[in-house]
């Protein structure tokens, strides 16, 4: 469930991510291509993107091995 949970969550990071600055940017497009920044803005959002997704997997690792830890601390006290 809390997979599904996560997933739904990076779907919606995704669209926005992708939609946002593509809606922001209609009026100013030939300004933003005449003068090469658009390849500077894309490229801005693109590594904060990864950031956010190697942060969020970084941290669902570090939860699951705590909820192996605690299962198996839980383990112990049972014996």
């Amino acid at each position: 469930m809390k997979f599904f949970r996560t997933r739904k969550v990076f779907i919606i990071i995704l669209l926005l991510t992708i939609s946002l600055p593509v809606s922001w940017a209609q009026g100013n497009r030939d300004f933003m291509r005449e003068t090469g920044k658009i390849n500077v803005v894309v490229g801005v959002i693109l590594l904060i993107f990864l950031g956010i997704v190697w942060y969020l997997v970084r941290l669902e690792r570090k939860l699951t091995r705590l909820e192996h830890q605690l299962n198996d601390d839980k383990n112990e006290w049972k014996n």
